[in-house]
């Protein structure tokens, strides 16, 4: 039984590609959202009453952000720069690595978002139990469960 794809490289990358954009797309979406909520947060009158821990959250929130929202538009400056110079499978590779980091930078920018807001509205010491508890879902479905399929239904 023959298992796999009939395609060339180029055909391989351009498939590649097209979901790589796909799911870029949905990562996008999630970070810039966030990203411009946060940029709103110093203007409001709630921010000058935050203290100093707090507002180094912010702070370390807000470049996290920044940061993902570079690596998850990356892959599409990548594609444009690069676009008929047939590199596409460097550049899938490439995009590939910057979407993971995007992703990672994602996690650590909601991670850091849930924390400041749990934090200011709550004043709980549960606050980072529940954070932790968010953090190990989404490690959970974000790396491990990939990670686990990969490794348990492919040879390679």
């Amino acid at each position: 039984m023959r298992r796999g794809r009939n395609e060339t490289e180029e055909e391989r990358a351009d498939r590649m590609w097209q979901e790589l954009i796909q799911e870029v797309r949905v990562a996008q979406m999630g970070v810039q959202i966030l990203f411009g909520f946060l940029l709103t947060v110093v203007f409001t009158p709630k921010y000058a009453t935050l203290d100093g821990t707090d507002r180094t959250i912010y702070i370390v929130t807000v470049v996290l952000g920044a940061a993902a929202t570079g690596a998850l538009i990356g892959p599409v400056s990548l594609h444009r720069l690069v676009s008929g110079r047939r590199v596409k499978p460097q550049a899938v590779t490439w995009a590939s690595r910057l979407t993971f980091v995007g992703l990672v930078l994602l996690l650590a920018t909601t991670t850091a978002s849930l924390l400041l807001i749990l934090r200011v509205a709550t004043h709980d010491g549960a606050v980072p139990w529940l954070v932790a508890g968010v953090v190990l879902w989404y490690l959970l479905c974000w790396f491990a469960l990939p990670l686990w399929t990969r490794r348990r239904y492919t040879t390679q």
